[in-house]
Order: structure tokens, then C-alpha cells, then sequence
């Protein structure tokens, strides 16, 4: 589809790395561990790197802009709406990273804000540019990330500074106002269109008719869909009840068509036009290995078809 005017003719590659597990997201992950899990995703043909200042108060910029560098050929993703200030002595940051930092997170999405956060990235990242910036969370600041974050990113697309711009949620009400107001590029939508959870269909009815395309995030929902059975968290809480039960209802039809309950899950955002991209995040080279052995796997298109006939997944 060519792109709008004013908007973005990038192409994405069909997978991407996410990077909040190598900023210590609930765990501490040693430097050459998250080197290698970079590497490992690399030779898996992923192209697409996904950060932001948000994940490990840097750690997750600092240490993909290191495992990227003198490479070519991908596409790279950050966000602003955090700035990152000094906080005087180091300290455990207290929103689900394992680190220690003398810096912390400030709310920022004004149009100077933005241009500061972007270049700390690129300081952090030890890169010359990034290809996308993502307005990251704006939940309780929509009015000023609308009306002063998305122009000066427009600003920057236009100046050649950034390549594409958009939006990174895990609701999906107000990337569709980005959508319907304004010439983003890209959503990212975290968990809200998966295998268990398609509350966010309407957003990306949005994108397929506005051409705004979509990097699919948390395929998983956090751990219920990441095994063949069904356990763990969805959105980082314990999952259970009816949503547990649906989780194996799912598992159990996968399983009569061969299929393990993860590789549908990576592969059914990619059902939906507007999906370019399912980002998956991984701490580990075995786990992106993992994951790469299983998406190469063709699913067949019985087990939509009978996933549909459940009332599991739409028609």
C-alpha cells in the first residue's frame, strides 16, 4: 500500500525483537546473556529492534545500540514520553526493572521534551539515528502528547530526522484517536489483539482503512499463551477463571492440529492486514531460538477455521 502523504514509506520486516527483557524487566540478565540473545535473534533473520529509555532506565538502549553496532540492514524502534533526569545517589528502580540507577523516570510529552528524549536515545543507543519513535504510554497525558508530542515528531519525520512515528499502548481507545487525528505511521499494541485477547479490533480495522500499520507486542500476554499448557500471568497477573479456561480451550484445539499454543499465538496477529510486525521479547538466546524454531513452522489453516467454528477467535 503506498503511503499517505506526509506519512512514511518504511518497510518492517514480519518479526522484531522486543527489548524490556535485556533492561532487567523482573530479572537481572548479565550483559554478555543479553549480547547473545541480540545475536541469536540476528541470525534468526529479525531485523526489527525495539527499545526504549523506559526499559531499565536505558540499559535496554545501551546495550541493543552495542549489539547493533556496524550492523545494517534493520530497522530500530524507541519511544519518548519518559525523560530520564538524575536522581542523585543510585537507586533499585521501583516500576518492575531489576537496576540500580542514579537516574529516574519524569512524564514529559511536550514538543521540547520529545526533541531531549530523542537525543539522550541516541547518546545511549551510540547510534547517528533511529528509524521509528513511538509515543510511549500517554494513558493520562492524551491532550499534550496529541497536541505537542505527535507535531514535533511530525516535524521530525519531515526533516529526515526519524523515518516513521507513531504510538506504542497496551489499550487500544487511544491509539484509535492517534489514528482517526493525526498522520501517525505505526501503532505498537501491546497484548490487546492476540490469540486469547482481540479487544483492540477496532483499532486495527482503523489501520488496515487509514493505512497505519501495526508492530504486534505481548503475542503472549505476558506468559498465558508462552507454553503448550496454558499458566502464568495474563497482563502480569496471575491469570485465572474463565480467561485460564479459554486459554486451554485454545491449547486444546492447537494441540489437535499439531500446533503448539505459542507458535499460534505468534502467528495470529499476522492474520489481520494491518499487522506488519509481531514483536516478541526475549532475555535469552535460547529463548529467541525457541521462539524462531516454532514460527518457521507453517499452521494450518484448519485450525483457524475450527478455532472460528469455537467462538475462540472472530469469523
Amino acid at each position: 500500500m503506498t503511503a499517505p502523504s506526509g506519512r512514511a514509506a518504511l518497510d518492517l520486516p514480519e518479526r522484531g525483537f522486543g527489548g524490556a527483557p535485556i533492561g532487567n524487566l523482573f530479572q537481572s540478565v548479565p550483559d554478555e546473556e543479553a549480547r547473545a540473545a541480540v545475536d541469536a535473534a540476528w541470525e534468526a533473520g529479525v531485523r526489527l529492534f525495539d527499545t526504549a529509555p523506559h526499559y531499565g532506565l536505558g540499559l535496554s538502549e545501551r546495550r541493543l545500540g552495542a549489539a547493533l553496532a556496524g550492523r545494517s540492514g534493520y530497522v530500530l524502534s524507541t519511544k519518548v514520553g519518559r525523560l530520564l533526569v538524575p536522581a542523585g545517589d543510585g537507586r533499585r528502580d521501583g516500576e518492575g526493572f531489576e537496576v540500580t540507577s542514579a537516574y529516574e523516570r519524569v512524564w514529559d510529552f511536550s514538543a521540547d521534551g520529545v526533541r531531549r528524549s530523542l537525543e539522550d536515545s541516541l547518546e545511549r543507543l551510540g547510534l547517528p539515528a533511529v528509524d521509528v519513535v513511538l509515543i510511549h504510554d500517554p494513558d493520562d497525558h492524551a491532550d499534550q502528547a496529541i497536541g505537542e508530542a505527535y507535531p514535533a515528531l511530525a516535524r521530525l519525520r519531515e526533516q529526515g530526522v526519524v523515518r516513521a512515528i507513531g504510538v506504542g499502548m497496551n489499550q487500544w481507545r487511544l491509539p484509535l484517536r492517534f489514528v482517526r487525528e493525526t498522520d501517525i505511521d505505526v501503532v505498537m499494541l501491546a497484548g490487546r489483539y492476540t490469540l486469547l485477547d482481540q479487544s483492540g479490533l477496532p483499532l486495527l480495522d482503523a489501520c488496515a482503512e487509514r493505512g497505519v500499520r501495526v508492530l504486534a507486542a505481548g503475542v503472549f500476554n505476558s506468559g498465558v499463551l508462552a507454553t503448550r499448557d496454558p499458566s502464568g500471568t495474563f497482563d502480569y497477573q496471575p491469570a485465572a477463571g474463565p480467561l485460564l479456561e479459554r486459554a486451554r480451550r485454545i491449547a486444546a484445539v492447537c494441540e489437535a492440529h499439531g500446533v503448539a499454543l505459542p507458535q499460534a499465538a505468534m502467528a495470529f496477529p499476522l492474520r489481520h492486514p494491518a499487522v506488519a510486525t509481531t514483536v516478541l521479547g526475549a532475555r535469552s538466546a535460547e529463548e529467541v531460538r525457541a521462539n524462531a524454531e516454532l514460527w518457521s513452522r507453517p499452521v494450518p489453516g484448519g485450525l483457524w477455521a475450527d478455532l472460528a467454528a469455537e467462538g475462540l477467535i472472530p469469523g
